[in-house]
């Protein structure tokens, strides 16, 4: 494993606007190229905004917020969207698929808008089987709705949709929330594997303890991130 640091924060600072005022603030984060990495938090510990920052969805209101080596605030609005799509693999908490698309479709979109990502899977479509395959996913991913899968499968769909075109980095947002203990084991499994196979960094938030097992290091929203609330 390289000791360079793939997503690193230093002395971030972002209030959210409105009120009542609430602010997050990181002295300093550090993932390493190839890191498996669990964040630990209840509600309300800061782990959305913390991914927002990290994604670039939002901006620090100071501090420098560094992902694979390009510090995100030299980028314009327009770059940010772009290098996202690039750099970083999202699976979200509700999968957020397209219910009337297609497994392919699903699996295919966020190649529309990265063209690094899409020059990294020649023949995309055979790749999206190959996933499909290694994810225990139908075969045909092309007439299979996404809203005719079940929820385990609806989640390895999303774990494909996050690892098509290599993207180096793997963000994770509570996935295993609304599965049960065993699913929960099945799920990282898979993950685990896939990112072994991509040599991807994974950065995985949840509020679960007993998920800790298999990653290299599990870290504590308290210890990384101190949230701010304004008494009202």
């Amino acid at each position: 494993m390289s000791d360079a640091s793939i997503i690193k924060l230093n002395d971030v600072r972002f209030r959210w606007p409105g009120w009542p005022p609430f602010s997050i603030s990181v002295d300093k984060l550090s993932v390493r190229e190839g890191e498996k990495i669990l964040l630990l938090g209840e509600s309300g510990s800061g782990k959305s905004t913390l991914l927002s920052l990290i994604c670039a969805t939002l901006l620090a209101d100071s501090g420098t917020v560094v992902i694979g080596g390009t510090e995100i605030k030299t980028l314009s609005g327009w770059a940010r969207d772009r290098f996202r799509a690039e750099q970083i693999g999202v699976i979200f908490q509700q999968f957020n698929l397209l219910p009337f698309g297609s497994v392919l479709d699903n699996i295919l979109l966020p190649l529309r808008f990265a063209p690094i990502r899409r020059r990294n899977c020649n023949d995309a479509p055979r790749k999206v089987v190959e996933l499909c395959k290694d994810l225990g996913l139908p075969d045909n991913v092309e007439t299979t709705k996404a809203a005719n899968l079940s929820v385990g499968q609806q989640q390895r769909v999303a774990v494909a949709r996050a690892l098509i075109g290599q993207p180096p980095i793997l963000i994770a947002d509570e996935p295993t929330s609304s599965l049960d203990e065993a699913n929960q084991d099945n799920f990282l499994d898979v993950l685990f594997e896939q990112v072994r196979v991509y040599n991807s960094t994974l950065l995985m938030v949840s509020h679960n303890p007993r998920l800790s097992e298999g990653f290299d290091r599990v870290l504590h929203m308290s210890e990384i991130v101190n949230v701010e609330r304004a008494v009202v």
